[in-house]
C-alpha cells in the first residue's frame, strides 16, 4: 500500500515540528539565545565552512526559526525556506541572491504599494532596476524582457485589487527566457494557491499577514522551489561561480535544489542581517496551526460581504474574483479553487469623500495599515499604503482615489455586514 501523503491541515500542525528532545515539550520552544556551543573545534570549523549544517548564531539560524521554515516549505511544496524579519526583507534578500549592479527585473504594476516603492526607489541604491508590466496581460511581461533581465515578479492575488494573476502563463514566459519566476503568495497562502505547482521558482510571503494571522508579529519567508538551474546560463554568479566567502565553494553545484535558500541565508542574511526574532517565529508557528481553518472562514465571509455590497444602492462597484461576474473569476477557479481570498476593493457612488467617510465611520472594522488579521480591517489605499504613487501609478495599481480596501476577518459575517451598512449609510 502506498504511503499516505499528509493533508494540508496535518502539515500545518506537524510539518517540521517534533517534541523537544531535551525536555519533551510538545510545542516548539522559543530558543531565545544569540549563539550555540560547538561540539569541538572541528565541528565549529565545519559549520563555518558549510561542510555541516547546524546553529552558529541567531542572526543566521535559530531552532525555532528552523521549524517555521520547514513548515512553510512543506505547505508550499518547496525544497527549503528561509524565514526573515519581514516580507520586505524577504524581497530584498531574494533579489540580492540573484542580482548584480546594472541588472533588471520585470515586475507587475499591480502590487502592494510598499513593494512598488521598494522596487522603484530603494533598489536603486543597489543598482537594480525594475521594468514595469501589466499582470493582467502576460504579453506585456514578455515584451518587457531584455538581456539584462534576471527575474520576473508577480503577486498570486494582487494587493489591493484582488486580481488573480495567470501564474502558468507568466511561468511559461519565464522558462522561455531562462529567468526565475518569483511569486508573492501573501494574500493567497498555500491553502488557496501553490505557485510552485504552476511553474513558480521562488515563493515569498509576508508572514505578518495571513500565515501568522493574528496581527502580533512581523516576519517574512523565501521558499526555494528547487526547480531552477542556476548554473545553466552563467547569469547568476553568486550561485554558480566559486564564492570568495567560502574558499571557492560553488553553492549550486554543492547544494543542488536547496542552493538558493542556502545562498540567501549564508550570504544575504549573514551580511545584511534582517533576522527574524525567535519570539516572532514562535507566534507565527502558533498562528499557522489554524491556517486552513482561518483561510476558509476568511473566504466564506468575504464572498458573502462582496455579494451584499453588490446589492447596496450606495456602492458603485465591487472587485472580488469570487463573484461569478468578476472578470478574474475563471482564473480564481483555476488557481484558487477553495476561495478567492479575503482582500478586495469596492467604491462608493460618492467617490473619494464617501469612501473616506465610510472608513472613518466603522466600529467593528479596524482602520489600520495591515491585512490578513483574524479581525476585519479597512483602509483607503490612495491616502495611505499607496500614497507615494503618482495618479497614473495609482490607476495602474488598482488604487484610484475612490477605492476602499477590505480585509475580511473571521467574525460572524452578519456583524461584519452590519458594520459596513451603518458606515456606508
Amino acid at each position: 500500500m502506498a504511503e499516505r501523503k499528509p493533508g494540508f491541515d496535518t502539515l500545518a500542525l506537524h510539518a517540521g515540528a517534533s517534541p523537544d528532545p531535551a525536555t519533551g515539550a510538545r510545542i516548539t520552544p522559543i530558543y531565545q539565545t544569540t549563539a550555540y556551543v560547538f561540539d569541538d573545534v572541528k565541528h565549529a570549523a565545519d559549520l563555518f565552512a558549510l561542510r555541516a549544517f547546524g546553529n552558529i548564531y541567531t542572526r543566521i539560524m535559530n531552532p525555532t526559526q528552523a521549524v517555521l521554515e520547514s513548515k512553510v516549505a512543506a505547505l508550499e511544496g518547496g525544497s527549503a525556506a528561509l524565514a526573515v524579519a519581514s516580507g520586505h526583507a524577504a524581497q530584498m534578500l531574494a533579489f540580492h541572491t540573484m542580482m548584480q549592479p546594472g541588472d533588471e527585473f520585470v515586475a507587475a504594476r499591480q502590487l502592494y504599494g510598499g513593494s512598488i516603492n521598494q522596487f522603484a526607489q530603494s533598489f536603486k541604491s543597489f543598482g537594480w532596476h525594475v521594468v514595469w508590466a501589466d499582470a493582467t496581460d502576460p504579453a506585456s511581461i514578455e515584451k518587457a524582457l531584455s538581456p539584462k533581465t534576471k527575474a520576473i515578479f508577480i503577486e498570486s492575488i494582487a494587493n489591493p485589487g484582488g486580481i488573480i494573476t495567470d501564474i502558468g502563463a507568466v511561468a511559461k514566459i519565464a522558462r522561455a527566457a531562462g529567468v526565475p519566476l518569483i511569486v508573492d503568495n501573501t494574500l493567497a497562502t498555500p491553502y488557496l494557491c501553490k505557485p510552485i505547482e504552476h511553474g513558480a521558482n521562488i515563493v515569498l510571503h509576508s508572514l505578518t499577514k495571513f500565515m501568522g494571522g493574528h496581527g502580533n508579529s512581523m516576519g517574512g519567508v523565501i521558499v526555494d522551489g528547487g526547480n531552477f538551474d542556476w548554473s545553466a546560463s552563467g547569469r547568476y554568479p553568486l550561485l554558480s561561480e566559486p564564492n570568495g566567502s567560502y574558499h571557492g565553494l560553488k553553492l549550486h553545484e554543492t547544494f543542488g535544489n536547496i542552493a538558493f535558500a542556502i545562498a540567501a541565508r549564508v550570504l544575504g542574511l549573514r551580511d545584511l542581517g534582517p533576522a527574524i526574532a525567535p519570539m516572532n517565529a514562535f507566534l507565527i508557528l502558533t498562528g499557522m496551526e489554524t491556517l486552513g481553518l482561518r483561510m476558509q472562514r476568511h473566504c466564506d465571509n468575504a464572498l458573502k460581504v462582496a455579494q451584499w455590497l453588490k446589492t447596496n444602492p450606495n456602492v458603485a462597484w465591487v472587485s472580488y474574483a469570487g463573484l461569478p461576474d468578476d472578470k478574474y473569476h475563471a482564473l480564481a477557479k483555476k488557481y484558487c479553487p477553495k476561495g478567492a481570498g479575503s482582500v478586495f476593493t469596492f467604491g462608493l457612488k460618492g467617490g473619494y469623500d464617501a469612501g473616506v467617510k465610510a472608513v472613518s465611520s466603522v466600529k467593528l472594522f479596524s482602520h489600520l495599515a495591515n491585512l490578513g488579521d483574524a479581525r476585519s480591517l479597512i483602509i483607503h489605499p490612495a491616502s495611505t499604503t499607496h500614497s507615494q504613487l503618482s495618479p497614473e501609478q495609482l490607476k495602474l495599481a488598482g488604487a484610484t482615489p475612490d477605492v476602499v480596501r477590505l480585509s475580511i476577518g473571521i467574525e460572524d459575517v452578519g456583524d461584519i455586514i452590519a458594520d459596513l451598512e451603518q458606515a456606508i449609510s
